[in-house]
């Protein structure tokens, strides 16, 4: 195994670009360590990306959106204020993610190449609208979280790109988020389902929303129709059951030992109108 330690990202991905075999990228390595010493892979060139300048960095952007580096951990996004006071369900989806010590290390974009359906951290970025900046050996792209994954384990990089940065809007007035998932446990478990939505209030009445689905299609998924049934609404009894409706109609889920396809559409419901009840509390200042 050849190892490496490039100090920018277009050497990265030249180096990426390059290898003629199994290639992966090192950042918090909660994944990639634990499929090491599984046996799951063998990488012939292991890239680590901690000596890049950024890397470990959480800066507000001109505009006032955030830049969060690749090596950011998540213990790092719950402990910034300012991160998390403009969006509270994306800090909150990447503080699910395993124990104490994962925390440690574990970063949003470790969680989005891993590729998982159920990935907590992956729901609320997609319902923030956050982008990620990719670099390869074309120059540097920028492209919604939701169009990264491409089915479990699998991403739509391209060979020798790798994600330099997770990007997330300005928040705004009136506005709020939330993730929610259920899992069998009370902790250190994987989303059964889970959900995820972000808001924009004019007065009483919403002027905006996303919400995104995890753990219920082969990827996380937005669901715009979801959306839709909220917006221009109070967030009353009506929007409420048409919210319901529309994310079970968006859930295509498995059966498996962690939940029946009925039960994981059902739950869907449940978890969008409890996490869109949140949102708009919080887009109100009230405290959720």
């Amino acid at each position: 195994m050849r190892y490496h330690s490039p100090t920018t990202f277009t050497d990265a991905s030249g180096i990426a670009a390059a290898a003629s075999g199994v290639t992966r990228f090192l950042a918090g390595g909660t994944d990639v360590l634990v499929q090491m010493r599984a046996g799951m892979v063998v990488p012939d060139d292991l890239i680590d990306l901690k000596k890049i300048d950024g890397v470990s960095e959480i800066s507000q952007t001109a505009e006032g959106g955030w830049r969060i580096g690749v090596a950011v951990p998540g213990i790092a996004l719950g402990a910034h204020t300012g991160l998390k006071a403009d969006w509270p369900g994306v800090v909150e989806g990447m503080e699910l993610v395993g124990s104490t010590q994962v925390q440690g290390r574990a970063t949003l974009a470790g969680n989005l190449c891993n590729g998982s359906p159920a990935a907590d951290s992956v729901p609320g970025l997609v319902a923030a609208g956050a982008m990620v900046e990719v670099t390869g050996p074309d120059g540097t792209r920028t492209v919604p979280v939701e169009d990264i994954p491409a089915g479990p384990g699998k991403t739509t990089l391209a060979k020798g790109e790798l994600i330099s940065a997770i990007l997330l809007p300005p928040r705004g007035d009136a506005a709020g988020d939330a993730y929610l998932r259920f899992i069998p446990r009370t902790e250190m478990d994987i989303a059964v389902v889970g959900a995820a939505v972000s808001l924009r209030l004019d007065g009483e009445t919403i002027s905006e929303a996303r919400v995104a689905l995890g753990a219920v299609a082969p990827t996380v998924v937005l669901v715009p129709e979801a959306a839709e049934a909220i917006i221009g609404t109070p967030l009353d009894d009506a929007a409420i059951e048409a919210l319901v409706k529309a994310a079970q109609g968006a859930a295509k889920p498995i059966s498996d030992k962690r939940g029946t396809a009925e039960f994981r559409t059902e739950i869907a419901g449940v978890l969008a109108k409890r996490a869109a009840k949140i949102a708009y509390a919080r887009a109100k200042g009230e405290h959720a």
